[in-house]
């Protein structure tokens, strides 16, 4: 194990049920942030269910952790939370029972953490997606979640909120006003049905469920987002111009999205669409966008084009203290998977990720204000990568760790 001296979060201590005192602490936090974001919230099919049960979420911002409590009201819950969130507040979340986790990795000790938690009684709260949504869609979501919900035994409920993407984007966190939020709770599986699904099945009723598109449901609701700034940032998603198929020369500034390369321009309108200054308008829904250039990127994988290697700057997370830099490292993704060699105190090391062992991956828009950056995780590590020196984007590796691992399986 990489410096071996240095002593790793301890992933095995048991998760605490919320201490009752710091209950109405978090409820009195949650309700009034709820009302003041005007979150509605919408049951179907919850009568009677009590804890314990597995609760799924989609994920696009913080805010989230705050609806979940409300819908969970007035029962406890335990959250799985990745370890960059216990930096520094690690008594903190164990004691509102939070669950650490590290990102895209096999975790045989969380699936053993959360069978405690709903043996003793508690729900237990995941967000599968495991990442703030890029474009306010769903994310890919791990195959293991049919057996994760067959071992813990307990129905199986979802809350999936619409509005906190368009209130504040992860390409830009600056609050944007809305009229308002909705979140719908839905139990998905009973408990006899449990049994009686196969892995399977449960998949597809846990993906049916937390399909969302926040661009669609702000322009179909008239949500309107009138800020000066509203398309600021959108260029880290909207990487690639599809009137001149350039790569990295995207930008935005105000209301606008434009190419560098070739000059077009495209304004996003208050109600979350873009619609091109000249010309076609190539995609005027936002995730359109996000899913052609997936596209792109599968093209490249099928016909063994795709490939990124730059030299990068290197932090390292092994506990909840705090980052760790450890200088240069050389990083290559190709179809083989991810392969990170750098040297640290004297000790050479390597973090070795295969394309079928890691579906997705964590990224991160200039995180602290460092830059762009990939995060991978072993079970012991987490390292936060930043490139440089290079044109590139983290959001086409992004999508290249997915349909690498998709072209994998599909033709394995």
């Amino acid at each position: 194990m990489f410096h071996e001296e240095i002593k790793r979060f301890d992933i095995n201590r048991k998760p605490k049920k919320q201490s009752p005192f710091l209950m109405p602490i978090i409820w009195g936090a949650s309700f009034p942030a709820n009302i003041f974001n005007r979150v509605k919230i919408k049951k179907l099919g919850m009568e009677g269910l009590k804890p314990p049960y597995l609760l799924l979420c989609n994920h696009n911002a913080f805010r989230d952790f705050l609806v979940a409590a409300e819908a969970n009201f007035p029962h406890r819950a335990n959250s799985v939370v990745a370890i960059d969130g216990f930096i520094g507040i690690e008594w903190l979340l164990r004691a509102v029972g939070g669950i650490c986790t590290r990102k895209f990795v096999s975790d045989t000790t969380l699936v053993k953490q959360m069978k405690r938690v709903v043996q003793g009684g508690q729900i237990a709260v995941l967000y599968p997606e495991a990442r703030y949504s890029l474009c306010g869609t769903n994310a890919v979501l791990p195959e293991s979640l049919g057996k994760l919900a067959k071992f813990l035994g307990v129905p199986v409920a979802a809350l999936v909120i619409n509005g906190h993407h368009v209130a504040a984007p992860f390409w830009n966190r600056k609050r944007r006003n809305l009229s308002k939020t909705e979140a719908v709770m839905t139990k998905i599986i009973d408990k006899d049905e449990l049994k009686a699904l196969s892995v399977s099945e449960i998949n597809e009723r846990i993906n049916a469920s937390l399909v969302y598109d926040d661009f669609k449901w702000q322009r179909e609701n008239g949500i309107i987002i009138d800020e000066p700034f509203r398309a600021e940032g959108l260029h880290k998603v909207l990487y690639k111009c599809p009137a001149c198929n350039t790569e990295y020369k995207m930008d935005s500034k105000g209301t606008e999205l434009f190419c560098k390369e070739c000059g077009k321009r495209w304004e996003m309108t208050t109600l979350g669409e873009l619609s091109a200054k000249e010309g076609e308008t190539e995609f005027s829904h936002i995730p359109d966008w996000y899913e052609w250039e997936r596209a792109e990127v599968r093209k490249e994988i099928e016909e063994g084009r795709y490939c990124f290697e730059a030299d990068t700057d290197v932090e390292w997370l092994p506990n909840a203290k705090g980052f760790i830099k450890i200088g240069r490292a050389r990083l290559v993704h190709n179809a083989d998977g991810f392969l990170l060699k750098g040297s640290y105190g004297g000790e050479d090391y390597e973090v070795v990720r295969t394309t079928p062992s890691i579906y997705s991956c964590h990224i991160e828009y200039n995180y602290k204000k460092k830059g762009d950056c990939i995060d991978l995780n072993t079970s012991t590590d987490t390292f936060y990568i930043y490139p440089k020196d290079c044109d590139f984007s983290v959001t086409k590796i992004a999508l290249a760790t997915e349909e690498l691992y998709f072209h994998y399986i599909n033709n394995k």
